[in-house]
C-alpha cells in the first residue's frame, strides 16, 4: 500500500519563464529522477494552471519528507537543480523562509 501527498507552489508570472520551466521538465536530469525514486516516491505528476502548480506524489510506506530533505541537501546535483528551478518558482504567501512546495490539506474524497 502507498500514501499520496499533494503539494502546491507558484511559478513567476512570466510567460517566457513558464515556457522554459516546462522545457526543463521535458528532460529532467537523470540524477534528479534517480534521487526521486530512491527517496521512495513511486509516482510524481505536476500540473499547471496559469502560475499555480499542483504536485501529486504516490510514495512507499517508508517515505519520509525529512529523509528526502536530508538526502537532497547532501546531493550536489539536486542542489544545482533546485537552484535552477528557483529561477522560475515563487513562494506562496503561507511559505516560511526557504519553503517551496507546500503540503495541501485534502478536504474531500469520494
Amino acid at each position: 500500500m502507498s500514501k499520496r501527498y499533494c503539494l502546491t507552489l507558484d511559478l513567476k508570472d512570466d510567460p517566457e519563464l513558464i515556457a522554459e520551466y516546462k522545457r526543463h521538465h521535458e528532460r529532467v536530469w537523470p540524477e534528479i529522477l534517480k534521487s526521486i525514486k530512491n527517496s521512495g516516491i513511486k509516482e510524481m505528476e505536476i500540473y499547471l494552471l496559469g502560475t499555480r502548480m499542483f504536485m501529486i506524489m504516490d510514495v512507499s510506506d517508508d517515505f519520509s519528507f525529512e529523509a528526502k530533505r536530508k538526502a537532497d541537501a547532501e546531493n550536489p546535483k539536486v542542489q544545482a537543480w533546485e537552484k535552477l528551478m528557483w529561477r522560475f518558482q515563487s513562494p506562496l504567501p503561507q511559505a516560511k523562509p526557504g519553503e517551496k512546495w507546500l503540503l495541501m490539506e485534502r478536504v474531500f474524497k469520494m
